[in-house]
C-alpha cells in the first residue's frame, strides 16, 4: 500500500494523518505536496481553526526511509536536493501556517519525524513516546528545520546532545526541557490533543494568527522593531468584530463566540 497523508475532520479541527504502516509512517515524497496543499487548503477555510498531525497506529513517524536514501546515493545531486526542498517546503507551511498545529506524538518521533513535531505550534506525547534525532548515527546530518528550532528552544548544550550524539530522548525528557506540552497515557495522544484544539478553536481566529506571526518576529528584530509590530497587530485587533464580541462577552460574564 502505498504511503499517503489521510485528512479527518473533528469539529473544527482538521486531523492529517501520516499513513505508511509498513515502515513505521516513514516519510514519502507523496506526503510533501498533500501536506501543504491540505495547509493552504485549510488556512482558506473559516471551518478549519486548528490542524493536528498525527501517525497511523503507535507510531508518530521513523522519518525517512533509510532504503530510499541510500537507493538514491547514486542518483544526481540535484535530484537529492529537489527531495529535500519538497520536505522543506511542508516544514515552513507548518511552520508559517496562521491557525494552530499540534503534533500528537506515539511511538518514535525519529529523524525528520522529529521536525515534523518540532515545526508544530504544540507537542502532546505519550510518555512512552520516544523522540530522536538520529542522522549523525548514520553519517548524515538533520534535515526539515530541527536545528533551526533546537536551537531556538534549548539551550545549547541540550540541543547539541540531542544533534550530535542522535540518541533517543524519551517524552518526559523533553517536557522538562519545554519541548512537549503535554504527556499522555500511550494510546491517548489524539484523543488528548483534541481538547487541546478545541480549546484553540474558541479563540479569535485572527488573534491566534496575530499572536503567533509576533512569536515568529520576535525572534527575528529588536525591541523597538517588535514593539512596532505590537502595537500595529494591537489596533488591527481591537478594530476587528472579535475584540468587540471578546470584551462585551468579558463585561456580561459570558462565553465568546468569535467569528
Amino acid at each position: 500500500m502505498p504511503a499517503d497523508l489521510r485528512s479527518s475532520t473533528h469539529g473544527q479541527t482538521m486531523v492529517l494523518t501520516l499513513h505508511n504502516p509498513e515502515f513505521r509512517n516513514a516519510l514519502d515524497p507523496a506526503m510533501y505536496a498533500a501536506g501543504v496543499e491540505a495547509l493552504n487548503a485549510a488556512g482558506d477555510n473559516p471551518e478549519v481553526r486548528s490542524v493536528i498531525l498525527v501517525g497511523e497506529g503507535d507510531t508518530f513517524c521513523a522519518g525517512g526511509n533509510l532504503q530510499r536514501l541510500l537507493a538514491g546515493r547514486e542518483g544526481p545531486a540535484a535530484a537529492q536536493a529537489e527531495s529535500v526542498d519538497a520536505l522543506h517546503s511542508w516544514i515552513d507551511t507548518i511552520a508559517t501556517f496562521p491557525k494552530p498545529v499540534i503534533a500528537a506524538v506515539e511511538g518514535a518521533a525519529a529523524g525528520a519525524g522529529f521536525s515534523l513535531a518540532l515545526a508544530c505550534d504544540f507537542i502532546v506525547a505519550s510518555r512512552e513516546a520516544i523522540f530522536a534525532l538520529s542522522h549523525a548515527r548514520v553519517g548524515l546530518t538533520p534535515d526539515g528545520g530541527a536545528t533551526w528550532h533546537l536551537a531556538r528552544s534549548l539551550p545549547r548544550q541540550a540541543a547539541n546532545e540531542i544533534a550530535l550524539l542522535g540518541g533517543r530522548v524519551g517524552a518526559e525528557r523533553l517536557q522538562v526541557l519545554g519541548l512537549v506540552n503535554r504527556l499522555s497515557a500511550p494510546g491517548d495522544a489524539l484523543a488528548d490533543a483534541l481538547p487541546l484544539a478545541q480549546s484553540l478553536n474558541e479563540r479569535a481566529p485572527n488573534a491566534v494568527a496575530g499572536t503567533k506571526e509576533l512569536l515568529t518576529l520576535a525572534s527575528q528584530q529588536s525591541l523597538p522593531g517588535h514593539l512596532v509590530a505590537e502595537r500595529d497587530l494591537f489596533v488591527a485587533a481591537l478594530r476587528h468584530p472579535n475584540a468587540g464580541i471578546g470584551i462585551n462577552a468579558f463585561l456580561h460574564k459570558q462565553a465568546p463566540a468569535f467569528d
